[in-house]
């Protein structure tokens, strides 16, 4: 669990070399990297430069933090993520999502790749997460809390703003995007599940798996952040038809899917300044 002090070195670093305030956060999964170069007026950090982050590890993540302007709205956007599998901790994954909300952003949008259980979903779809399940054994909050950070028991029957989730699907509609509500499970990797573990999970209630997601958001609901969660299926896995995975084909579905994942991001981002500046 974080303290004050470990949060406010890394946003002390980063406020001395970055001229806006954010207004969303941003985290980009495997495969969806390239909306960070859609950023105008960037400046990118490398992790390895910013006080406690550390290095990623997981393919096709760049590892930047990127501070910028998407659709003249402030952003910052984590151009790849931190992994359970990668040996890092629960502190170390979080971290930036503390930092992102301390710097200003109040919008946590955070994408992942995943696997598909859900007979309905298939390959490019977008799910737009309106649940989690957490089996990854281990909760990001656990340790003494500082309550300059959050309350010591955060609830989470809606860890996803109802009205993000609405957002998203209008935008999906407006542009021809496939997409759908659905419970995302979280699991610690780095190996792909067995077929009676994806009837298990099915079972169990959820559409879809992946290996991330789930820290990242507990924390950002800790911490204060409206999230929405987005999906790309990559691999349909049904147990009774289960084939080898290809790492290689499920970051190019990714890659593939990715129009459509900016899409309902900027989408969203601007339907967001519209309602606030019409309540004003």
């Amino acid at each position: 669990m974080h303290t004050h002090e470990q949060v406010m070195e890394p946003v002390n670093w980063l406020k001395s070399r970055i001229k806006s305030v954010p207004r969303a956060a941003i985290i980009l999964g495997t495969g969806l990297g390239s909306l960070a170069e859609e950023i105008t007026r960037r400046t990118a950090f490398p992790y390895g430069d910013i006080p406690g982050f550390v290095h990623t590890t997981a393919q096709s993540h760049k590892g930047e933090l990127v501070f910028g302007q998407l659709d003249g709205i402030p952003v910052v956007a984590m151009e790849g993520r931190f992994h359970f599998y990668e040996g890092y901790s629960m502190d170390q994954i979080t971290l930036p999502v503390r930092v992102m909300r301390a710097l200003g952003a109040e919008i946590l949008i955070v994408s992942n790749a995943a696997g598909g259980m859900n007979p309905m979903m298939h390959k490019g779809d977008i799910v737009i997460l309106d649940d989690h399940i957490n089996l990854m054994g281990v909760n990001p909050l656990v340790g003494p809390n500082d309550e300059r950070l959050g309350q010591r028991f955060p609830d989470m029957c809606r860890p996803y703003d109802s009205q993000l989730l609405e957002l998203a699907e209008h935008a999906a509609v407006h542009f021809g995007i496939r997409a759908r509500r659905g419970v995302y499970v979280a699991m610690t990797g780095p190996c792909l599940e067995t077929r009676a573990e994806y009837r298990f999970l099915r079972q169990i209630g959820a559409d879809c798996v992946g290996m991330s997601t789930v820290p990242e958001v507990i924390v950002a609901v800790h911490c204060g952040f409206k999230v929405l969660g987005l999906s790309v299926i990559t691999d349909q896995c049904f147990p009774d038809v289960l084939e080898p995975a290809d790492i290689g084909k499920i970051i190019a579905t990714a890659q593939a899917a990715e129009p459509g994942m900016k899409a309902l991001i900027r989408g969203v981002l601007r339907k967001v300044v519209e309602s606030e500046a019409e309540r004003k």
